[in-house]
């Protein structure tokens, strides 16, 4: 970030000549404004600790309170980074006394007109949609409200209608559920909730006031445009929910309404009125380039985990990458041959001694046991051939009985050995990967299911001579067969 925004602490004091859509040029001051992000990110840029505002003075055990406090002091915590350079046991004092984080050099204090605090906008997708919102549904179906039961009844009666989304098995079965249908969700909540009893005959008119306010201020926020109105029926939906709130600590719901995200929605009305509507930092515009660069994973494998969708994503490209390769050097083949399409016979593959074998610098597994090649690699007599090879190694010159009999009085003092997973190969000493050879004995993955074994099917001429390259130095392999 540093990085990043130096030029900005150069030309927003002294300007630059931009031109805008129109041609003009006009002379600017570009500034650090906004930081869009969700709540942990909000955190790390405000050099505040987890349960805590990072934007104003809320005590850690008040974030459920209804309440205002001062901002941040920005000239405060700018004093406090200033000592990094100096006494260390100062600079940390001082950021202790000031609640806030010892990190050294923060990027945004040498920016002009920057104050990270006031910079930190709403963020309608984490903060409602992941974040209230998801709160609330759990509430309103949980045992000690409505129960999920007559909810997802509701949802399964619901008549076909083009405007809104359907979710016939219910909403308490669904898992990681994305802002879209957070979304759908909020739009028949209320329908889902009005005339249901709650236990022990109790009037459910305070649980609907809290789900009606709350859908109010969700969707008041996302409003393309705001007035003096609007904004006051924002402040007022809220003050109605806190008013309310209180009913599910009765039904033995929750016991407290301790939630970063949700007195982050004290700061709405502020926000707007200091940078506009919502729409123009919402992290969901951000979130649907992530949605649409592994919607492919997303759709297919049910894996909505990020990092199992980047995983699975790279794999995928790895694979089309090493066919595209393939065929590359297959037609670049043709070409120098010079046939005619109709001349042209099946091409096989390449003459060993043209291959270039690339070994990973590290195995693939440090000590595999003989056991487990056994049993799960299928190498049923690698023991055996592992003699063999060593005996024929030690002595060239014997061959039949002899041989044997030296393999079989051969000693291997271990009964582990590393194991290469993928080999690559290139030709002529190209970097460009040609063909490669995986090897995948079964097993399980984070999610308990059985992926089965994989093994390529090579065949390996004897006696010839290959080049290899592990880690970047060359020498010959002696392949031989299993």
């Amino acid at each position: 970030m540093h990085t990043i925004l130096a030029p900005i602490a150069l030309y927003g004091e002294a300007g630059i000549a931009m031109a805008s859509s129109d041609g003009i040029w006009q002379w600017c001051h570009p500034i650090f404004a906004i930081f869009i992000g969700d709540y942990p990110e909000q955190t790390l840029v405000a050099c505040t600790f987890n349960g805590q505002c990072p934007k104003c003075t809320v005590p850690a055990g008040q974030l459920g309170e209804h309440h205002s406090y001062p901002p941040r002091d920005l000239n405060k915590a700018l004093d406090a980074y200033r000592l990094a350079d100096g006494d260390v046991h100062r600079f940390h004092a001082a950021c202790k006394d000031m609640d806030i984080k010892a990190v050294y050099k923060p990027f945004w204090e040498p920016l002009p007109l920057v104050n990270v605090y006031i910079s930190i906008t709403p963020d309608i997708l984490h903060q409602l949609l992941q974040g209230v919102m998801k709160h609330l549904i759990k509430w309103i179906s949980s045992t000690g409200a409505f129960g999920p039961a007559e909810v997802n009844m509701r949802c399964q009666i619901i008549p076909p209608n083009h405007s809104i989304t359907l979710f016939p098995k219910g909403i308490t079965f669904l898992s990681r559920v994305s802002g879209h249908e957070h979304k759908a969700i909020c739009s028949i909540l209320l329908g889902l909730v009005v005339n249901l009893a709650l236990p022990d005959r109790q009037a459910p008119s305070r649980v609907l006031g809290a789900v009606r306010t709350l859908l109010d201020f969700l969707f008041l926020a996302q409003l393309p445009s705001h007035t003096t109105s609007t904004l006051q029926r924002l402040e007022e939906s809220l003050g109605r929910f806190h008013d309310n709130k209180e009913v599910f600590i009765d039904l033995g719901i929750r016991q407290q309404f301790n939630l970063p995200k949700l007195h982050s929605l004290q700061h709405y009305r502020s926000s707007i009125a200091l940078f506009g509507t919502t729409d123009n930092y919402n992290t969901e515009q951000s979130e649907c380039l992530h949605i649409d660069f592994t919607k492919d994973t997303y759709h297919t494998t049910n894996h909505k985990d990020e990092y199992a969708q980047m995983t699975v994503w790279l794999e995928r490209k790895e694979k089309v990458a090493q066919h595209a390769n393939l065929i590359q050097w297959q037609e670049q083949a043709m070409a120098n041959k010079g046939h005619m399409a109709h001349q042209m016979e099946p091409l096989g593959p390449p003459h060993p001694s043209m291959y270039v074998v690339w070994m990973a610098q590290h195995p693939t597994f440090k000590a595999v046991s003989f056991e487990v090649i056994k049993t799960q690699y299928g190498a049923t007599y690698f023991r055996n051939t592992l003699g063999d090879y060593i005996a024929r190694v030690n002595n060239p010159t014997y061959s039949g009985r002899r041989l044997h009999a030296r393999s079989a009085n051969t000693l291997i003092p271990f009964n582990s050995v590393p194991v290469f997973n993928k080999i690559k190969f290139t030709l002529d000493g190209n970097s460009e990967t040609v063909d490669s050879i995986h090897v995948r004995p079964e097993q399980v993955d984070i999610h308990g299911r059985t992926i089965p074994a994989h093994f390529d099917t090579v065949i390996v001429r004897g006696g010839t001579q290959w080049s290899m390259h592990h880690n970047q130095s060359k020498f010959n392999l002696f392949p031989c067969l299993k």
